[in-house]
């Protein structure tokens, strides 16, 4: 979507009409205007009220976390409260931490130790953006809650602008965030994991794909990349928008040369590759092993292959056989809830004929539904663009789904945060 706006012809004064004088100093530039009122007209109406309603959740988090650390302490003899920012700095949190400050390998440890903690599973761009926040804000948590915090606002943006490049309709790009910024897994755009990083990037890039600026699109998913493997799953499903667009353009041009310039940018599509080749290869340098980062995911959180009926029996009998705890056992009956919903989702797109956005959901469905059991799928759904962009195109026509959703929702997102702010299993 365009930001410029027509140009405006002054309107000529009527017969007898007197003209306004002429100024005699030189007019100024718009470039000449205070800052703030540049980004001002860089935001429209519409962004403005997202970013209003990306605040006032960002504050309904912090509120809950700050009553989390007094409301449910770690003990029941507890007479203080946990430092202020000690809820955020949960889980995969600390993982960041770890490599951000020590590194990869710090003092020669590595996957040949017995007690080694798998942190090479986490891909680098996260890391090292949090190291270099860190020079400026030197609490590590609070530079992670920066990141999040302003990763999380170009989201929004970037969903909000999606959205409405798919449904034109002015409220359609509110719900969409609505939906979003209220779902179950939502505390995790806000603490210091890297959803929010990477959809900074991702939706950004996917934007650009369907405005066929390609080398913008490869180039920010490329970043994407850097921060998640389901940046490759991203480039993808450009991939698949790009050779749609260069087939139709080509049969609807007809000529060689209209052929040839359909598919010029194809080299693009190799950039994103390169974050997770250079990784792999400093992994290898390190352990001599080129896949360093799957195997360390095999080894801490059971990603060895297992086909998808495997995985859902596991998965079903750690969520319903008494095996494990109520809390554990409640997070699995969220991952095969969340699993439906993935299915549906594919099934929906493939129906309405939006193939490179079923390609991206598939693929994150079979790299999450082949493992020994379900991990982290309820919160891979915050990646799901499509889904809350249909969500939001099916509420107009049911007046009744965004109450209901709502009412669901949102006693959802707020167990799951209260879990992970408590430094239970969550999402």
């Amino acid at each position: 979507m365009s930001m410029s706006s027509p140009g405006l012809r002054p309107a000529e004064p009527r017969s007898g009409a007197t003209s306004a004088p002429r100024p005699s100093g030189p007019v100024p530039y718009a470039s000449d205007a205070p800052r703030r009122h540049r980004w001002a007209s860089w935001l429209t109406p519409a962004d403005r009220k997202v970013l209003q309603l990306y605040l006032l959740t960002r504050l309904s988090l912090w509120i809950m976390a700050h009553g989390a650390r007094w409301l449910f302490p770690r003990g029941s003899d507890v007479r203080e409260a946990a430092p202020l920012l000690a809820p955020f700095q949960q889980w995969d949190a600390n993982h960041y931490l770890h490599i951000a400050r020590d590194g990869y390998f710090p003092a020669g440890a590595g996957p040949w130790l017995g007690d080694w903690d798998n942190r090479e599973a986490f891909f680098p761009g996260y890391p090292l953006l949090l190291r270099a926040v860190h020079v400026v804000v030197p609490d590590w948590t609070a530079a992670g809650l920066l990141i999040s915090l302003v990763a999380g606002a170009v989201a929004v943006l970037a969903l909000s602008r999606t959205a409405r490049s798919y449904v034109p309709e002015d409220a359609a790009a509110h719900r969409a965030v609505l939906f979003f910024l209220l779902s179950p897994c939502a505390v995790f755009l806000a603490v210091g994991y890297t959803e929010a990083l990477f959809l900074a990037f991702a939706l950004p890039a996917w934007l650009a794909a369907r405005r066929h600026q390609w080398a913008w699109a490869c180039a920010l998913t490329a970043l994407a990349t850097a921060v998640r493997v389901s940046g490759l799953f991203l480039a993808a499903a450009i991939a698949v928008l790009f050779v749609l667009t260069a087939l139709q353009a080509g049969s609807r041009e007809g000529k060689r040369k209209g052929r040839r310039t359909a598919w010029r940018g194809v080299a693009w599509l190799a950039l994103p590759g390169l974050p997770p080749l250079a990784y792999s290869w400093y992994l290898h340098a390190h352990t001599g092993d080129w896949m360093a980062w799957k195997h360390a995911q095999e080894r801490g959180w059971y990603r060895e292959f297992h086909t998808p009926w495997e995985a859902w029996a596991n998965t079903w009998n750690a969520a319903f056989d008494g095996v494990h705890t109520t809390g554990y056992a409640a997070m699995f009956q969220a991952e095969l809830a969340a699993m439906l919903v993935g299915v549906a989702l594919v099934a929906v797109l493939l129906r309405h004929r939006r193939r490179p956005e079923a390609v991206y959901v598939a693929l994150s469905l079979w790299a999450l539904g082949t493992s020994y059991w379900y991990t982290s799928v309820p919160r891979a759904t915050l990646l799901w663009w499509p889904l809350w962009i249909g969500l939001a195109a099916v509420s107009p026509r049911r007046p009744w789904f965004r109450t209901a959703y709502l009412c669901v929702s949102a006693p959802l997102a707020a167990l799951v945060a209260l879990a992970f702010l408590t430094g239970r299993w969550a999402g």
